[in-house]
């Protein structure tokens, strides 16, 4: 419904878009599971360090003595970085001409600022402290680093899903993308899960913790360990052959003795397997270098006016997934992000306000500890429901499976927030992982169909010539991502709010079962599904 109300706009799209056609002008080869389950690692890795981020990050912000005042900059300042600049990016990752590839510099630059985000903020004040002896100076330093590196963590870690996903775009075929982002959703899960869970051990009273000094350090090891590993497997996994430029002067009848080399004077960019039997025309290869210098130029004057024309232009399907994507990411991260503090406060009765000798305080940290296992039960669900799914979609199709995710996660935050208790809470939690599943998976699957239907429409229909670069998979995943940022901002500037107005912090689980209903009405009346 969404998708059929603006015919000018679409073709206006697909205009654009017909300038990213040779990106992927042939269908990729099949890959083995295993390359697809080597892909999967990144996110296993970037969601183990999350996880450990949500259980240590509130704690090593208290223990450097953050002022209050400073806690809205601190979670909102990445979310606004990324959500200004992630386009941007993903519309510079379409072009790049990286012998890597595309999306690998990318995903590698990314890895490397949330590993040194991680290693500020969980050793900030160590090192901090050992390098500077005056009191004020220590407390200003330790601040300012502890600050820096949660800002660079959260910037990258929330940067790299949109790279990841594009790169899994470019180099798999159809089938193997819907394949790749159940096994994306079911290390996401897995790694959170184990962040959780060695997030919950008291690593200051083992062996480990005394050897590396305290449980901050102990976190730091596994997290950039598990990083290190996982990113080195995921970047292994499926190479990508480099964009490469061709005249569009030069005859169709030179050009196929290169495949990676398209013959309309574009870029053509796939899997090394494409190109490892071929060979490069050296005259064509120098004809090429003629042209390429001004298609840089042109790109450098043209990107943010192209880019900002192609957002603008997007077509009514595409804007109703990103509204949609909007809606679900707001509910959920309503509700994650004070559900720890929910369980405290609402479920057991404690108060975080009290002395810390007292029984109120001791009993809302209890309460925060249970709502940690809830944290790990969402992960745990989240991935075995993006294993059923892969049974489900074939029943039920994307569109009940968006529309299920919605609804069970929106009755289940409604059901917490008026009837309060332990072992129901805990039990709806795994709700939380159908909702995570569900947007990890559903929205990347209806772009890919998007892309599909497009890429098929226009090998049957003549090509459109157009100046100008257009949009390509790393914008179209970038803007879609874009919307978790826009989440992170609504929802760190507005619930404080509604929570300092309520006078308590069950209307954010309200608030959550609100908007996720809201949502559920929108992907079921707006959202355009592909037959």
């Amino acid at each position: 419904m969404g998708g059929d109300g603006d015919p000018g706009g679409t073709h206006a799209y697909q205009a654009l878009a017909d300038e990213d056609c040779p990106f992927d002008p042939m269908e990729p080869p099949r890959r083995p599971t295993g390359k697809l389950i080597m892909h999967s690692m990144a996110m296993f890795g970037r969601e183990f360090c999350y996880a450990v981020e949500a259980a240590y990050v509130t704690p090593v912000l208290l223990s450097v003595g953050l002022p209050k005042s400073l806690y809205s900059m601190v979670w909102l300042l990445s979310p606004i970085l990324g959500f200004l600049l992630q386009p941007v990016v993903g519309s510079i990752s379409d072009h790049c001409r990286a012998r890597w590839g595309r999306r690998r510099p990318y995903i590698l630059a990314l890895g490397i600022m949330m590993l040194l985000g991680m290693a500020l903020y969980l050793n900030g004040d160590a090192v901090v402290s050992a390098l500077v002896a005056n009191p004020r100076r220590k407390l200003v330093w330790a601040i300012s680093t502890t600050m820096t590196g949660v800002v660079l963590f959260d910037f990258a870690a929330d940067f790299i899903d949109g790279p990841i996903k594009a790169y899994l775009f470019d180099v798999c075929s159809h089938k193997d993308k819907e394949k790749g982002l159940h096994y994306h959703a079911l290390f996401t899960g897995f790694g959170g899960a184990l962040g959780y869970l060695l997030g919950a051990i008291d690593w200051a009273h083992l062996e480990l913790g005394r050897v590396l000094g305290t449980e901050f350090q102990v976190m730091f090891f596994f997290s950039a360990l598990v990083l290190i590993v996982c990113f080195i497997i995921h970047l292994c996994s499926i190479p990508e052959a480099p964009l490469r430029y061709v005249p569009k002067d030069i005859s169709p009848q030179q050009a196929p003795q290169d495949p990676s080399l398209s013959s309309d004077g574009m870029y053509h960019y796939g899997s090394i397997e494409k190109v490892k039997n071929g060979y490069v025309n050296q005259e064509l290869a120098m004809e090429g270098e003629k042209h390429q210098r001004s298609a840089e130029q042109t790109q450098r004057t043209m990107t943010m006016r192209s880019l900002l024309r192609a957002l603008v232009n997007m077509p009514p399907h595409y804007r109703c997934l990103c509204v949609s994507h909007l809606f679900g990411w707001t509910a959920f991260l309503s509700n994650m992000l004070f559900f720890t503090d929910f369980m405290g406060q609402i479920v057991y009765g404690g108060d975080p306000y009290s002395a810390h000798n007292s029984t109120e305080f001791l009993t809302y940290e209890r309460g925060v500890e249970v709502g940690c296992w809830g944290l790990c039960i969402n992960s745990v669900f989240s991935s075995l429901y993006s294993y059923v799914q892969k049974a489900l979609v074939s029943y039920i199709g994307l569109k009940g499976l968006y529309f299920m995710g919605y609804l069970l996660f929106g009755l289940g935050t409604g059901l917490i927030g008026l009837f309060p208790n332990v072992y129901s809470t805990l039990v709806l939690c795994a709700l939380f992982g159908v909702m995570s599943s569900t947007l990890y998976t559903v929205p990347f699957n209806l772009i890919a169909e998007y892309h599909h239907e497009e890429e098929k429409e226009r090998r049957e229909a003549p090509r459109v010539d157009v100046g100008s670069s257009g949009r390509g998979k790393g914008v179209d995943c970038a803007a879609l991502t874009c919307m978790v940022q826009l989440a992170q901002i609504l929802v760190g500037g507005g619930l404080g709010f509604l929570v300092n107005v309520a006078g308590s912090v069950i209307v954010v689980v309200i608030t959550a079962s609100a908007v996720a209903l809201i949502g559920c009405c929108f992907v079921a009346l707006f959202v355009r599904y592909v037959e």
